[in-house]
């Protein structure tokens, strides 16, 4: 799941259509996602979700539209797990658009137990980061929870004795993108359209 649906009201324009290498951040993040072996994918947009879809190319995923996106990423992870319908699917990964530094080892390392029951975070130096990922059994009570921009924290508080943490210094970049300075850093930038908007 790629929880895409921010307006970036700091950066300039919605994360999704932030542009790394002329292409959108969150075509790039489908990529890692398709790269690291991931079955099905849901991608969760909120802010400017049309002007997004003719941006990117979403077609192997699953897009669902947060027209709550406003209230916090809560409403983008309680949309997205809804979406998973297939009985199959035992545990979903989760990430956020905003990581220009996730790499597909990254994902496949954080998904390698894709168990009912598991609950795994990614370390970036000792603390806990995406990509996370969640056992079917617990989404019931993630949903319930995620709230504003906490996300499913409220719940992992409640359940971190369950949850396996995962060491990905070695192969991504944990940062998250949510200033100008990052921004400039990892070489981001505000599509034209979107300049003045």
């Amino acid at each position: 799941m790629i929880i895409a649906a921010g307006g970036g009201r700091r950066l300039g324009g919605p994360e999704a259509l932030l542009h790394q290498g002329g292409q959108p951040l969150v075509s790039r993040m489908v990529e890692t996602m398709t790269e690291a072996g991931c079955e099905q994918i849901v991608v969760v947009l909120g802010a400017a979700a049309e002007q997004v879809r003719q941006a990117a190319d979403l077609t192997p995923a699953t897009v669902v539209v947060n027209r709550a996106w406003g209230t916090g990423v809560g409403s983008s992870i309680r949309a997205g797990l809804a979406a998973l319908t297939d009985e199959a699917v035992e545990a979903v990964v989760v990430v956020p658009v905003d990581m220009p530094g996730l790499t597909p080892a990254a994902v496949r390392r954080v998904a390698a137990l894709p168990y009912p029951d598991v609950l795994v975070c990614a370390t970036y130096g000792g603390l806990r980061g995406y990509p996370m990922l969640f056992g079917r059994r617990h989404w019931s009570g993630i949903a319930t929870l995620a709230s504003a921009d906490v996300g499913a924290r409220p719940y992992l508080l409640a359940h971190k004795d369950q949850i396996v943490d995962i060491s990905c210094d070695s192969v991504a970049d944990g940062s998250r993108v949510d200033t100008p300075e990052l921004m400039a850093l990892y070489g981001l930038t505000v599509p034209p359209q979107r300049v003045g908007a």
